[in-house]
């Protein structure tokens, strides 16, 4: 029996897959052959289908490791009777619409891809046709599946077909169609001539989105960077929460006088925004910009806006004064995509489940993080603004800021962290509410750690699911402010000498 459990990271399979930075690889060819196995083995299952019924379509992202890791999945699901469509170098995004796109009709999906992390990691995200991506529970189910292995009994040559799969060509046509229906004009009128947008790929799997979306739409994107795949990331993190990254692309559209930047993640389930200022559009900002894109319900309301637990007071107050709902949730992307399915589904409208780091997932898009399908609203909402002399910073110039924010990563040096952790979290939770730190207050609702209000701004401290930490984030609305409540912080910790506060200077 393996035991693949270690290659779990929430909902997502991740791992080392080679030793080019001195680690130790944990995600071979052997492994992705043994959780392709047990990938199918549950999709069969779950969908109540015969492999030689079913058709999975498989694709990676830039990395140097993706070829090999993406032929051994496709061979297994093969050789396990299912038929294979290859889809070769493509997004997360794409591979979920393989199943939606009548030509492709796929019932579930691979991508292969360690999202933003360093170029020695890769992964695998599973879909299924009916639930999307697929949660951790799932995630848990196919891993035990692996452990066990596949026989040579059990894996039989099948009259199955393997074959390529152009499934970016179909993507790029929808992404098309999405920017022409929202301007009201055909493709044929290049709907975004004159508005000229400097794409970052951070070489990842993105660079198809300026020539193959916005360029035969009538767009400048000569400004462009970085389009070119190559999995070492040579010129700065594929990744839209990376300052390096952000400033790179700021200068960029700065220097080019661009209308405004995109940039995405490696597999382009994430992106973020830059002004025609050189100003980035990220973190509190890109959920604003996300929501205000938005449809209204049937009914003219604005509805409910699901985000992860560590956005600003700033931003909830914009929401408010936009007519939305906000609900604080919990960190991760399952997380809040889950819950704005689960508030639909009880009569509760939520348009948008999106995370800081990006991730953002639309109702109208099957609740999809789509990068490239956010950046095809944003892009089609700048060229209209373009025409009365606007630029898309201008939607949320009123969208305050915190005057500082800061984030610490407090280690639990306790054998049982989590167990650790959870004292740690409760005894603050106590002190708080019985009244011990004058001047603060616990924030309700509050669905992950403890949320405390403070005269000058606010913390969150909570527990890291996989690693002994407890991150801690802090905002202030003064100068200096996030110091001094990182001292309090400090104080009200002292107790706990397990958890290591020195970071907190």
């Amino acid at each position: 029996m393996k035991d693949y459990s270690k290659l779990q990271n929430g909902s997502d399979v991740r791992g080392v897959a080679s030793d080019l930075l001195g680690k130790e690889v944990n995600l071979t060819v052997g492994a992705a052959e043994d959780i392709a196995y047990g990938f199918g083995f549950w999709l069969s299952d779950t969908i109540g289908k015969a492999p030689t019924d079913c058709r999975v379509a498989v694709g990676r992202d830039s990395r140097f490791t993706g070829p090999a890791l993406q032929a051994s999945v496709c061979s297994t699901l093969n050789q396990m009777g299912f038929t294979v469509l290859d889809c070769g170098l493509a997004s997360t995004p794409a591979m979920f619409m393989s199943c939606v796109f009548p030509e492709t009709a796929c019932d579930g999906a691979v991508m292969i891809t360690a999202s933003h992390l360093p170029p020695d990691r890769n992964g695998l995200k599973l879909f299924e046709k009916n639930k999307g991506g697929l949660d951790k529970a799932d995630i848990k189910e196919i891993l035990q599946i692996a452990g066990m292995g596949h026989h040579g009994n059990e894996i039989k040559q099948a009259n199955s077909e393997w074959r390529s799969c152009d499934l970016m060509s179909l993507y790029c046509a929808h992404l098309k169609s999405q920017i022409s229906a929202i301007l009201g004009l055909r493709e044929d009128d290049r709907p975004l001539g004159g508005l000229k947008v400097c794409v970052d790929a951070g070489n990842g799997a993105g660079g198809f989105y300026a020539g193959g979306v916005l360029e035969p739409l009538g767009a400048d994107i000569r400004s462009s960077q970085f389009l070119e795949p190559d999995g070492m990331f040579p010129n700065h993190a594929p990744n839209p929460e990376d300052a390096a990254a952000v400033d790179s692309l700021s200068k960029k559209v700065l220097a080019s006088g661009a209308d405004l930047g995109i940039i995405f993640d490696t597999d382009v389930d994430r992106m973020a925004v830059v002004g025609s200022n050189g100003r980035d559009i990220a973190r509190n900002g890109i959920v604003a910009l996300a929501a205000l894109l938005c449809p209204p319900d049937a009914d003219g309301s604005r509805g409910t806006i699901v985000t992860d637990s560590i956005t600003s007071t700033q931003l909830a107050d914009f929401l408010a004064a936009k007519g939305f709902t906000h609900l604080r949730f919990k960190r991760g992307y399952k997380n809040v995509i889950n819950k704005g399915r689960e508030l639909n589904e009880a009569g509760t409208y939520c348009p948008l489940a999106i995370e800081t780091s990006g991730h953002a997932a639309l109702k109208e898009n099957y609740f999809l993080d789509d990068g490239a399908y956010l950046a095809a609203k944003v892009v089609a909402e700048a060229a209209r603004l373009k025409k009365d002399g606007r630029h898309i910073e201008d939607l949320i110039a009123d969208l305050e800021e915190p005057a500082e924010a800061k984030e610490f990563r407090l280690a639990v040096n306790a054998s049982d962290f989590a167990a650790y952790a959870d004292t740690v979290l409760a005894g603050l939770e106590e002190a708080v509410a019985s009244g011990k730190a004058p001047g603060m207050t616990l924030e309700q609702p509050n669905y992950e750690g403890v949320r405390v209000n403070c005269e000058e701004g606010w913390f969150l401290i909570r527990k890291s699911l996989h690693d002994p930490l407890m991150p801690l984030n802090i905002e202030s609305n003064a100068a200096g402010g996030a110091s001094r409540i990182a001292t309090q912080v400090k104080e009200l910790l002292a107790p706990y000498d397990q958890l290591d506060l020195s970071i907190l200077k």
